[in-house]
């Protein structure tokens, strides 16, 4: 009588598994590696109080880095979050004053972020400008638009209750903080589990193949956008609040950071492929970079060498994903 005996195979790690674990998780692995660095150099660090005034000072980037992450999926770009967050820090503290009326000033942010939002749309899919330039084009329209309502100048808000949503605290939690969960919740909820979240996924994919599927192509575009100029209208509100003046110049560079977390935490620049909870741990990772550098007392310019040789290494790992499919 033979026996045989039965051998299990181990699962065969292949290039392109170990591509796509490096892609969607590497931004962790290097995130909890900082934060274990961080916890043993500075025991102060990983405090409870610490940690909640890291998440409330990166708000504003999250906010804009959640709802680029759409505009990113579904193959486009928006180099206009800057100058709509100039634009709706003036307007709020502009309204404000010349209202006194503190909801009403803290509430046009947003509601001007999501019109610019839908004419940076409209731009991308009526003209067919493609949407770097569009967005580039734009951000120059709007960051003249906030020096035109300011005149150049600061505009103060002295109104009391104008600071609240800043700097307001429910149980030693920052207000911002709990509004950026609330919404990287929601997001992550729309983009995963509903039909519009699908369909930024199809056309970021594959745009010819989403509209002869019967998706709106063009109306998922104007929406990625609308989206993207609503949030970067909320972390107007938030910035504008926290610090009680409107400044034409309040955001420079948000935009570039944005782009920069997004495509750190894996979404790839070639549309189809991200998450919102990537977008949040890049956000994150780049505040922590900032943060182990003064903490470990390096040179400050090497911060930006770093950072750069990691977004670099992302979108190669993005396209060596791209190659492989």
């Amino acid at each position: 009588m033979t026996s045989t005996t039965a051998r299990t195979t181990a699962p065969r790690i292949t290039p392109a598994k170990a591509l796509a674990f490096l892609r969607d998780y590497a931004v962790l692995i290097l995130l909890a590696a900082l934060l274990i660095v961080l916890a043993i150099a500075s025991p102060s660090f990983f405090t409870f109080a610490n940690l909640v005034n890291i998440v409330n000072q990166n708000t504003p980037l999250a906010l804009i880095a959640v709802a680029g992450t759409f505009v990113i999926i579904s193959g486009s770009f928006d180099l206009s979050t800057a100058a709509i967050y100039a634009v709706g820090s003036v307007a709020a503290a502009w309204v404000a004053m010349e209202t006194g009326n503190v909801v009403l000033g803290l509430l046009a942010p947003p509601v001007i972020g999501l019109a610019l939002g839908v004419f940076n749309g409209l731009a991308v899919t009526v003209l067919r400008v493609h949407s770097f330039l569009a967005t580039l084009a734009s951000s120059l329209i709007f960051q003249a638009i906030a020096v035109l309502i300011t005149g150049g100048a600061l505009i103060q808000v002295s109104l009391d209750g104008f600071s609240e949503l800043g700097r307001g605290r429910i149980g030693g939690v920052f207000y911002t903080v709990v509004i950026l969960i609330v919404f990287v919740a929601i997001m992550w909820f729309v983009l995963k589990g509903t039909v519009f979240g699908r369909h930024v996924f199809a056309v970021g994919g594959n745009p010819d193949a989403a509209q002869l599927s019967g998706v709106r192509v063009d109306r998922t575009r104007v929406m990625v956008f609308a989206l993207s100029g609503l949030a970067a209208g909320m972390a107007a509100a938030i910035g504008v609040s926290r610090i009680a003046s409107g400044q034409p110049q309040a955001g420079a560079g948000l935009e570039f950071d944005a782009i920069a977390a997004i495509i750190l935490g894996g979404t790839s620049i070639y549309g189809g492929v991200g998450a919102v909870w990537r977008s949040v741990a890049g956000v994150f990772l780049i505040a922590l970079i900032g943060n182990g550098f003064d903490i470990l007392g390096f040179n400050p310019q090497i911060k930006d060498l770093v950072t750069g040789a990691i977004i670099l290494a992302a979108v190669g790992l993005a396209a060596a994903g791209i190659k492989r499919r």
